[in-house]
């Protein structure tokens, strides 16, 4: 067992202090029998599940800390990784059963865009919003506040600027170069673009190299907190309720072990349901996942933003409704298709995609909306009717699924 595996095991006690707290919360008495026997009972008991330290690993990790996965007969075993980069091997090689992972890597390596190409697939959305783009104190000492400035200043002060993001086909990769575009500001011509691991952001930023970055909480709070950097914007004002992390695993590990999957489902659902249902849980949340076999911050860093609570580092505060979700009455956990699809339509709008796929085939392929529909049905969570949703994003534009095409070509600013 790793030296953080046994750091991040609770003593007994404490487990079931916690879980005592979860089944005041919810009622752990659910009907998960259904799935724990018989010819549903998991294929794979022990899953490894790899996760970064960002706030949004919290329903994986409380899903093992919480119990969840032992009602569903499976133990869920979270395993801390350094990038995203090594979560992708990791889950091509089979060390990782599956893991938190970012919703553009998953459909990067099925299209083998960003690195070896291997059929994945998505079980699940683990959240929607909750990230933010951080500039530098020093560009917001020279007025570079906000995306319109951030423009003005780029245009008069001339030279090269660095931008980090934390994977190239990630979603913060998409959120930054989107935000950068809609304010005139072309990420692949008039800025450097480099990957930087989520938790390395802030020590790169003091260090000078790089004048803002975009990443997940709590690294942008962090960022506030140790006077480097302030929060130019949120990504829910890029599109309120965008997807973010996803559980993702191999095609091949859904067609082995699809019990084993469904069960996972239910146990992260469950969990992401428990961290929902108020302010005594997301507490708890947070100081269980600040420890440092997880994220290894402050519970501070953590627990402002996951309750709307924001600051953007130059005096503003600010209440926000389109905080982190984990649930949101299952809002935030089903797998849309048109949200798979938006990541490829930016995809080939920055050049990563050299020609149009064809993108609802894919997102079927990759999303499992039937295994999803399974597991929510257990769990007594209402299902979209349609698995194609609309959405109007902070420039006005609308993105529903349809004419994907189309609505990739219709960008101004692109590679």
């Amino acid at each position: 067992m790793t030296k953080v595996l046994k750091e991040g095991l609770m003593s007994e006690e404490r487990r079931k202090l916690v879980v005592g707290g979860a089944a005041a919360a919810v009622g752990m008495a659910t009907s998960a029998g259904a799935w724990a026997a018989g010819s549903d009972k998991p294929e794979k008991e022990e899953v490894r599940i790899g996760f970064i330290p960002l706030t949004d690993c919290a329903s994986v990790v409380m899903a093992a800390a919480l119990g969840f996965d032992k009602k569903y007969g499976i133990k869920i075993i979270p395993t801390k990784e350094a990038s995203w980069a090594g979560v992708r091997d990791k889950l091509v090689n089979g060390e990782l059963d599956m893991a938190h992972v970012l919703y553009g890597l998953i459909y990067g390596v099925h299209l083998g865009v960003s690195g070896a190409k291997k059929d994945m697939a998505v079980l699940m959305t683990l959240n929607n919003n909750g990230q933010a783009i951080t500039l530098s104190k020093k560009l917001a000492d020279k007025g570079a506040v906000d995306g319109a400035s951030l423009a003005k200043l780029m245009a008069t002060e001339k030279r090269e600027y660095t931008f980090a993001q934390t994977f190239p086909t990630g979603t913060h990769a998409m959120w930054l170069y989107y935000w950068m575009a809609a304010n005139g500001i072309n990420p692949m011509k008039d800025a450097k673009v480099i990957t930087v691991p989520p938790p390395q952001m802030v020590a790169n930023m003091r260090v000078g190299n790089m004048d803002g970055f975009c990443v997940g909480e709590p690294w942008n709070h962090r960022a506030i907190m140790d006077g480097i950097g302030i929060t130019a914007t949120t990504t829910q004002d890029i599109w309120k309720d965008h997807p973010e992390k996803v559980l993702g695993t191999t095609g091949d590990f859904v067609k082995k072990y699809p019990n084993t999957a469904r069960a996972v489902i239910m146990a992260v659902m469950e969990a992401g349901r428990w961290i929902d249902a108020g302010l005594q849980n997301k507490l708890k949340m947070a100081e269980t996942i600040a420890d440092k076999a997880y994220v290894n911050t402050s519970v501070d860093a953590i627990n402002q933003r996951i309750l709307g609570r924001y600051q953007n580092g130059l005096g503003k505060t600010w209440d926000d409704p389109n905080h982190m979700k984990f649930f949101n009455d299952g809002q935030a956990t089903f797998p849309y298709l048109s949200d798979g699809m938006w990541f490829l339509t930016q995809h080939k709008r920055w050049g990563l995609l050299k020609e149009h796929p064809d993108y609802l085939a894919v997102a079927k392929q990759i999303n499992q909306i039937d295994l999803y529909k399974e597991a929510a049905a257990q769990l007594k969570v209402s299902v979209p009717k349609d698995a194609l949703r609309s959405s109007k994003f902070m420039d006005g534009v609308v993105w529903d699924g349809k004419e994907p095409a189309k609505y990739a070509d219709s960008f101004k600013v692109k590679a």
